[in-house]
């Protein structure tokens, strides 16, 4: 219970006049016109005076002056790996390079950096010549040059090196690194999917209080710009992470926690289902944080062309591997889905190419539908309405289009009118749900939704402008379905300095937000 609050002065997006909003143990009551509560007239938005809950008495409530800004639901995003996005701050930003040589200077400067014993320069390396420096977020999609131990060894010497790639399907390690994971030999250095996803878990192994002090550090982020709620999928057993962050008062943000095949027996032996809250230490039930999806991963992705597709990759002809990777049998995602839905799991999966699209598809389609499609990046025109026919939700991430739009139009040349197809899926009938897929993109709500109303970053012309999709179509994509505030939601809530439904895409990538509460609770205040 959060007492009463009431929020004076505020607006709603596309509505005239100012409100009074009227907040009772998390949940909103009324809607006022500004003075409609001391006997004035009740908004036009707002609902019918008999559907209101008596407000409380200004003199027992808490009261904020929105000075006229917006009042929006609070933002979710869909898709998130929580613990590996919190962490990537404190790694070696290589994203700015254009080649592997130029990686290898970043390289090279975070090395002599860490000799210096300047570490934080070498995103948090130690001073050792034997401590490892892990970088993120290099694309090679587009390189002239071919990354190879070798390009690093030059540069760093004995010291380990882990480059995580900006899609999370690929590493690249040195020669120190490919031994101390067990890879001593390796003909590249350059490990891909299932090799590069156990990479990741290596990396995740990082004391407990660390990880935590900086998902803590994350959540405070994410409140500041709006957000609510996230869903989490990270490969770890999640079940475990956030009753450790529970019980350390991680109170910021709702989470949804996804559950991988490697641990789906275990899950169902604890009796976990989706929508399930956690169970507490002494066997109460969290109210922040719930069991969420069953997660499959089908099919690689774009920049490290192994997302799985009809046609072959440019460069790839004649190999075995010239379509990408299905890394999941149909035959065997038909079952796992099977199991995990029987077990009351909804199944979220992977797909990014076409043909993994279409094969997933199918599988929703033998389970009677619903469930959602990860990424669902690449898709066959003839796949488009089957989302809606189906319920299956496309649970889709806008800004990887601005990020991808030059290796799409290299690698899918001819196909990216269907590639990132927003406006056509929502035509077509399907739910939206936004995300970031962070750290591939930032945990920010309003950069999804410019990318999704804009389809344009840094001055460029809009990439396949006939997919983008409306402010409104974008927020509530952003907010679970909700388009607007009413009485009887949560009191999960955003306050925003401008409209977003009357805001440019430029505008909303950098929405600032002044308040956002959790069933009113204050988790961000800048008002």
């Amino acid at each position: 219970m959060t007492g009463s609050l009431r929020l004076l002065g505020g607006r709603l997006p596309g509505e005239d006049g100012l409100v009074d909003v009227s907040i009772v143990d998390g949940v909103i009551v009324a809607i006022d016109a500004r003075g409609a509560s001391d006997g004035g007239a009740p908004a036009a938005s707002a609902p019918a005076p008999a559907q209101r809950t008596a407000a409380p008495s200004p003199r027992d409530a808490e009261h904020i002056d929105l000075g006229g800004r917006f009042l929006v639901p609070g933002l979710w995003d869909n898709h998130v790996h929580f613990s590996q996005w919190a962490a990537v701050s404190r790694r070696l930003d290589v994203s700015a390079a254009g080649s592997a040589a130029e990686t290898a200077q970043l390289v090279l400067q975070a090395c002599r950096a860490a000799a210096d014993g300047a570490s934080g320069a070498a995103g948090g390396v130690g001073t050792s010549p034997g401590a490892m420096i892990v970088g993120f977020g290099f694309r090679d999609g587009l390189w002239a040059d071919e990354p190879t131990a070798a390009v690093l060894d030059a540069v760093a010497g004995p010291r380990p090196v882990v480059l995580v790639s900006g899609d999370l399907h690929c590493v690249w390690l040195n020669s120190a690194a490919l031994a101390q994971f067990g890879r001593a030999g390796h003909p590249t250095g350059v490990l891909r999917e299932e090799e590069a996803f156990a990479v990741h878990r290596a990396l995740d192994d990082v004391p407990a209080e660390t990880v935590d002090g900086w998902a803590l550090d994350a959540a405070r982020a994410a409140a500041a710009r709006g957000v609510v709620g996230i869903v989490d999928l990270e490969m770890a057993w999640n079940p475990e992470v956030w009753s450790r962050r529970a019980a350390a008062g991680h109170d910021l943000l709702r989470v949804e926690f996804g559950v991988y095949p490697q641990h789906l027996d275990r899950a169902v032996a604890e009796g976990l289902r989706t929508g399930a809250p956690l169970v507490r230490a002494g066997g109460t039930d969290d109210d922040l944080i719930h069991v969420g999806p069953f997660k499959v991963i089908t099919d690689g992705s774009l920049n490290t062309r192994t997302a799985f597709c009809f046609d072959e990759y440019p460069g790839l002809e004649g190999r075995a591997d010239s379509h990408g990777l299905l890394t999941v049998a149909p035959d065997e995602l038909r079952a796992l889905l099977e199991r995990a839905v029987a077990a009351g799991f909804v199944p979220a999966v992977h797909a990014i190419g076409d043909h993994a699209n279409r094969l997933t598809l199918d599988a929703f389609e033998a389970l009677g539908g619903g469930g959602s499609l990860e990424h669902a990046q690449l898709l066959a025109e003839t796949d488009l309405p089957r989302f809606g026919q189906l319920g299956v939700t496309a649970s889709v991430q806008p800004e990887h289009a601005m990020d991808d739009r030059d290796v799409a139009d290299r690698y899918w040349a001819g196909r990216t009118g269907r590639s990132f197809a927003l406006a056509s899926l929502l035509a077509a009938g399907a739910t939206l749900a936004l995300g970031s897929d962070a750290p591939v993109a930032p945990l920010d709500p309003w950069v999804m939704m410019a990318a999704a109303v804009g389809r344009a970053r840094d001055g460029r012309e809009p990439w396949h402008p006939e997919q983008r999709i409306t402010a409104a179509d974008a927020l509530a994509a952003s907010a679970r379905g909700r388009d607007r505030v009413r009485v009887g939601d949560v009191a999960d809530l955003a306050v925003t300095d401008a409209d977003p439904l009357a805001s440019s895409a430029e505008s909303l990538r950098h929405m600032p937000v002044a308040l956002t509460l959790l069933a009113g609770r204050a988790t961000h205040r800048a008002l």
